[in-house]
């Protein structure tokens, strides 16, 4: 990791006054977020009955979710292909690029036929595994840019406050995306809703990438990044750099977020189903309305962002490495309790959605700061954004896909699902508990 040292700030203020940093930081990854979680959703309610027409109610939905996953391997690719330009060209270019290409390939989802449209049956698969590969693609190089953004232009001592915005994305992305579904869903019926309405959010993607867009064209570039222009630091190939140089933080990095990742998706796309399935079903659910379960969800994002950033603060103040450890300890207990409170009733259930995306608040919201600070300016995009999405193909990929397989292995009960997310936070907190703190690094090195 990057030597730790006192951390000076720059001789002039910085360009980008501190309501640009936060609202174009916050609104991209709220628009990439609002754009992956239309995908989540849809592919636990509609996908597998548009796109997999022939095959049985379980393999529809493992096919589904097989697609919902090769964006995570898309990503570690996004992050090399902007990572590359955003430590040679700059982080505002990047942050740019990276939105169109997500914002696209979503708007394209929104107008695709399903599989039962005639010569569609193969073609429609196979194109949204293109688009979804290019969602990917987008998101691998959003996240670093935009948390870069944030915690390149913040205030000394104030780091993990700032990079908490970029953050939020993920919780209003939620809200936004899971809204429109819930008002779609009570105002359509059950065919209205198969056949157009799924739409709907992904082709109003369309008017926040514009908005977006218009956000970050007016920004200037960070002041870590221009010092490392001015001082002819930049890297001819940043990812040679930073194998060769940064290996060891890559490693680490990559594996702090897997616990994060893993909570991530089993609170989002797995519950989701387990939440609308039939409690009579071969493998029984919870047996909510689509539109309850999607309400109760959003309630418990609502917790996910204010803990997001709550944990700015908190990261500031105890350091990057004791806030982590703690939280993380508590979300490898949370595994053992899921099951028994499900078992509680509906007020158990809305304990785990508050509980679960209290947690994931409390480990998402300082990782925009705990990243970065691994590595140093000039690979700093690069080794961010692989560290991330590398932990999203190691955690979030393969997540949704054993979820169900083990919730399918227990009968409908959760205690394997528990224990995975436990393994998860056990691997988390050996990367983290052997690692050094990084809250005064001096991020203009």
């Amino acid at each position: 990791m990057s030597t730790t040292s006192t951390s000076s700030a720059p001789a002039a203020a910085p360009a980008n006054t501190r309501g640009r940093v936060i609202g174009a930081s916050m609104i991209g990854t709220t628009i990439e977020f609002f754009d992956f979680y239309a995908y989540a959703t849809a592919a636990s309610l509609v996908f597998p009955a548009l796109f997999f027409p022939r095959q049985d109610a379980t393999t529809q939905l493992l096919s589904s979710f097989a697609i919902f996953g090769v964006a995570f391997f898309a990503r570690p690719i996004g992050s090399i292909i902007f990572g590359h330009f955003g430590d040679r060209i700059g982080r505002k270019k990047t942050l740019v690029a990276s939105l169109l290409v997500m914002g696209i390939a979503t708007f394209l989802i929104g107008l695709l036929p399903s599989a039962s449209t005639p010569g569609f049956a193969v073609v429609a698969p196979t194109i949204l595994v293109l688009l979804r590969f290019c969602q990917g693609i987008g998101l691998g190089g959003e996240w670093s840019g935009a948390a870069l953004l944030a915690t390149e232009n913040a205030p000394e001592g104030k780091r993990a406050l700032y990079g908490t915005f970029p953050q939020l994305g993920a919780p209003i992305g939620f809200i936004l995306s899971n809204v429109l579904f819930v008002i779609l869903s009570l105002t359509l019926d059950e065919a209205q809703f198969a056949s157009w309405g799924w739409r709907i959010p992904f082709l109003l993607s369309a008017v926040l990438v514009v908005v977006g867009l218009w956000v970050r064209l007016k920004l200037m570039e960070t002041p870590a990044f221009q010092k490392v222009l001015d001082e002819q630091r930049v890297a001819t190939v940043p990812l040679a750099r930073v194998f060769t140089t940064a290996w060891r933080p890559l490693i680490a990095a990559t594996l702090a977020m897997v616990a994060t990742y893993v909570l991530f998706y089993m609170m989002t796309a797995f519950l989701t189903v387990v939440g609308t399935t039939p409690a009579d079903a071969a493998v029984p659910g919870l047996g909510y309305e689509r539109a309850g379960f999607l309400t109760r969800l959003i309630i418990g994002v609502v917790f996910f962002g204010i803990f997001t950033l709550v944990s700015g603060p908190m990261a500031d103040r105890l350091g990057r490495r004791r806030h982590l450890i703690g939280v993380t300890i508590a979300i490898g207990v949370y595994g053992f309790l899921v099951q028994p409170l499900l078992d509680a009733g509906g007020v158990g259930v809305m304990a785990t959605l508050i509980i679960g995306f209290s947690l994931m608040g409390l480990t998402f919201g300082p990782m925009a700061s705990f990243l970065p600070e691994m590595f140093k300016a000039d690979v700093r995009y690069t080794g961010s954004a692989i560290s991330y999405n590398m932990a999203s193909v190691i955690g979030a990929a393969p997540a949704p896909y054993a979820l169900i397989a083990l919730w399918g292995a227990g009968d409908g009960k959760l205690w394997l699902v528990g224990g995975y997310l436990t393994l998860a936070a056990l691997i988390t907190l050996i990367s983290i508990t052997i690692g050094k703190e990084t809250k005064d690094v001096d991020f203009l090195q």
